[in-house]
Parts: structure tokens; C-alpha cells; sequence
């Protein structure tokens, strides 16, 4: 697994980064069902008990074999890879000047397809629903931070996963409990990962922008560098999360907590 040890050298505090994730929230279908999404992975790999019981309370605790969640984790990031390196394609078309447009689009995009990556294998190696009631709130927005973090290879935000993970496997509910992040030591080390990630995501998209220069194969220099790079994130992730004790399956029936409003 990869780690990054340096510091960053960036004056921003998280915010710009959290607003970068705020608007690929905005974008349409970027928020993942859990329900609807696992249902419709599992239902031809499982026995339909299996399927409830997975949509109830995880994977793990339904026994589905690991290497089965594997092959549908293997087949969703080929999936979802393929969109955003359709989608690269489509705006590194114009090539030249018209970079300055699409670079930030690019930006918003990219970020759109790893979000909604990122829910879909946390829900396979499961983890509970992600998303509070109404409109994403700046902890939701962070907990996207924090496993496009692990995407990008950040230390923080793998040991913060883990420590997630170990808190609430047992405790499996709805909706992963408000205040998970913000009202824990951990919140810091989340401003930490925005600060990384911006720089990450900024550079990343620019080496995807200057293949623009060169008109004609623009696109599909851009689509394939997309490619390239979003499927190494989604693996960087996906042999993670698979370690986490929300994979692991557990002998007792998780207790069920209750949410605060």
C-alpha cells in the first residue's frame, strides 16, 4: 500500500477541497442507494436470505464468501472506470486552449466517478449507509474525503478508516452514526487529508489536462490517463477496505443502535 509521508505545503485549511467534493455531491446521480445498489449486485451471487440480510446489516454478516465480494468489486471498478474514461474522453475532445475550460470540469467529474466508486465497494465491504438525511453536511463531506484519502494512498486517511471500522463493526445501524467524525480527536486528521487530497487532485487532473494540448487525440489521451489512474485509486481502496473489520464476518447478530436526529 502506498503512503504518503510528507507534509503538505499548502496554506489551505480543507476548505477548498471539501467544496470541490460538496459540488461533485451536487452532480447527478453521484449519492449511491446502498439498498438498491447491493440488491442488485448480490441478488445473482447469493440466496435472496443472503441478499436481505446483507442490505440489513453487511455482507460479512449474511456470509457471503469474501473472494465473491472481490469478483463483484472487480466487476463494479470496471464499470465505473469505463464511465469515467468515457466521460475524460468526451471533455478532453477540444484540446488546446479549450484546456483552461475543461480542466475544471474534468476536476468535478473525476471526482464525481471516484465518489461514487468509493460508496459502492465501502457498501460491498460493509460499511452502512454513508449519508445523513437532506443534503450532505460537511461530515458527510469528509467522510468522502476521507475514502478518496485511501484512494490517493494517504496514511491518515486509511489508519481513520480502520479506526472507524473498529468502533461501529458491532454496532450496525441504518446509517453510519452522525458525529462519527466530528465530534472525535479525528476531525483534525480529516482537514489534514483535505489539504493532501486538494494538492492530489489538482495535480492529478492537470497531468490529465496537458494531454489536452494536443489536438485531435486530446480525448483519448485524457480518457485513457483517466482510466489509468482512477483504477489504480479504486484497487488502492478496495485492498483496504476488504482488511477492515466491517468485512470480517461475525458469529453474534450486530446490535442495532439508534441514530440522534
Amino acid at each position: 500500500m502506498e503512503q504518503t509521508k510528507d507534509k503538505p505545503q499548502s496554506s489551505d485549511d480543507g476548505g477548498r477541497t471539501l467544496a470541490i467534493i460538496e459540488a461533485a455531491l451536487a452532480m447527478p446521480r453521484t449519492k449511491v442507494d446502498r439498498s438498491a445498489f447491493l440488491h442488485d449486485q448480490l441478488r445473482s451471487h447469493c440466496s435472496e436470505r443472503q441478499v436481505e440480510l446483507a442490505i440489513e446489516f453487511n455482507p460479512a454478516f449474511a456470509r457471503i464468501p469474501v473472494t465473491t465480494i472481490d469478483r463483484i468489486a472487480d466487476s463494479v471498478i470496471r464499470s465505473q472506470n469505463f464511465k469515467a474514461a468515457a466521460g475524460s474522453f468526451v471533455t478532453g475532445m477540444p484540446g488546446g486552449i479549450a484546456m483552461a475550460v475543461t480542466v475544471p470540469l474534468d476536476l468535478a467529474q473525476n471526482t464525481g466517478h471516484a465518489l461514487v466508486l468509493a460508496q459502492k465497494l465501502a457498501y460491498l465491504y460493509g460499511w452502512p449507509e454513508l449519508f445523513q438525511e437532506g443534503a450532505p453536511d460537511e461530515e458527510t463531506q469528509s467522510r468522502m474525503a476521507m475514502l478518496l484519502g485511501s484512494m490517493l494512498g494517504l496514511r491518515q486517511a486509511n489508519i481513520l478508516l480502520s479506526e472507524i471500522s473498529s468502533r461501529f463493526a458491532s454496532q450496525v445501524a441504518s446509517r453510519l452514526p452522525r458525529y462519527a467524525l466530528t465530534k472525535t480527536a479525528y476531525y483534525p486528521v480529516i482537514k489534514e487529508i483535505c489539504k493532501w487530497l486538494g494538492i492530489k487532485l489538482t495535480k492529478t487532473t492537470f497531468a490529465q489536462g496537458v494531454a489536452k494540448l494536443i489536438p485531435v487525440v486530446s480525448g483519448g489521451i485524457s480518457g485513457a490517463l483517466t482510466g489509468v489512474v482512477q483504477r489504480k485509486m479504486a484497487h488502492r481502496l478496495k485492498n483496504h477496505l476488504r482488511e477492515l473489520e466491517f468485512a470480517k464476518p461475525s458469529q453474534e447478530k450486530p446490535t442495532t443502535i439508534i441514530i440522534d436526529p
